[in-house]
């Protein structure tokens, strides 16, 4: 057995000698902070190119600064994805510095939490722009990267974040779930549209993950939609249950950032060269 992985692991490393991404350019939204930031330092490690957006154009810069300190390269794109010119302008960014794209991850988002009943018209119409309407306008300006005539042999994809309340539902976030479970279907027509040009579509879904969206709202961490803020985080906070096992995860405790993001890396790396369509959980059972 021993003998057996050392020729497995020797056959990844003799095959991705610089990284299972290098020589790829991948733009990740939302990639300041969170698991967007942890994609990003993660790709750029298995040697991608990385196209740093986010509202905070700063914060973004922050991360690049981060990824060339490590040897890394990255450019940093700000704005709100939500924007009618937000397209073309990340899209002209990556391909003036980089000449191609191999992977969007369409990763940023926030929550708007109201009970169904109290939910005014403005907070699902924000989460659904920003969630559904956002990534689809940018994978569709995309499309002339994508589909390429007579495919491609380099390793392209599509990844949309989704989440366990899209797949189950959560009290508090009609919207949210409801712009989760779009997600999922758009990105399954994604693959079948696009397969045919060998590009891949997948979705990954998280559960409690550790990131500002499941800290104290007491905190004050808040984003500003349309001038006005919007408070962000659980009341109380989700915590990590003072150490003990968390209900309702059989791994009994939420995930980190880093972790989340070694899901998304597997899905855009060549070792899901034969994944399109799917959904990945990363939950820690939850749901089950």
């Amino acid at each position: 057995m021993a003998d057996r992985l050392k020729q497995v692991t020797s056959h990844f490393t003799n095959s991705c000698p610089n990284g299972l991404l290098n020589g790829e350019v991948v733009i990740v939204t939302g990639a300041a902070q969170g698991i967007g930031r942890s994609c990003a330092l993660l790709f750029a490690k298995e040697g991608a190119k990385v196209v740093v957006s986010d509202l905070d154009e700063a914060k973004a810069q922050k991360v690049v600064e981060e990824i060339k300190s490590a040897g890394g390269d990255a450019i940093a794109v700000g704005g709100d994805v939500g924007a009618d010119d937000f397209p073309e302008k990340i899209l002209k960014a990556t391909i003036d510095k980089y000449g191609k794209l191999n992977h969007i991850v369409n990763n940023a988002g926030f929550t708007y939490d109201k009970m169904l009943h109290t939910m005014p018209d403005e907070a699902f119409d924000v989460i659904m722009k920003i969630h559904v309407r956002a990534p689809f306008r940018l994978v569709r300006a995309a499309a002339p990267l994508f589909r390429v005539k007579g495919g491609s042999k380099e390793n392209r994809s599509i990844v949309n974040v989704s989440s366990i309340a899209g797949l189950h539902g959560n009290v508090g976030q009609a919207n949210y779930s409801a712009a989760k479970a779009a997600v999922t279907g758009m990105t399954k027509t994604i693959a079948k549209e696009w397969g045919g040009f060998g590009v891949r579509a997948n979705t990954i879904a998280f559960g409690f993950v550790q990131t500002r969206l499941t800290a104290a709202k007491e905190k004050g961490e808040a984003i500003i939609i349309n001038g006005k803020p919007v408070a962000l985080g659980i009341p109380g906070g989700a915590g990590g249950n003072g150490g003990k096992p968390v209900p309702g995860i059989p791994l009994g405790r939420p995930a980190s950032t880093d972790e989340a993001a070694n899901g998304v890396l597997f899905l855009i790396s060549p070792l899901a060269s034969y994944v399109s369509g799917h959904t990945l959980e990363v939950t820690g059972g939850s749901g089950i």
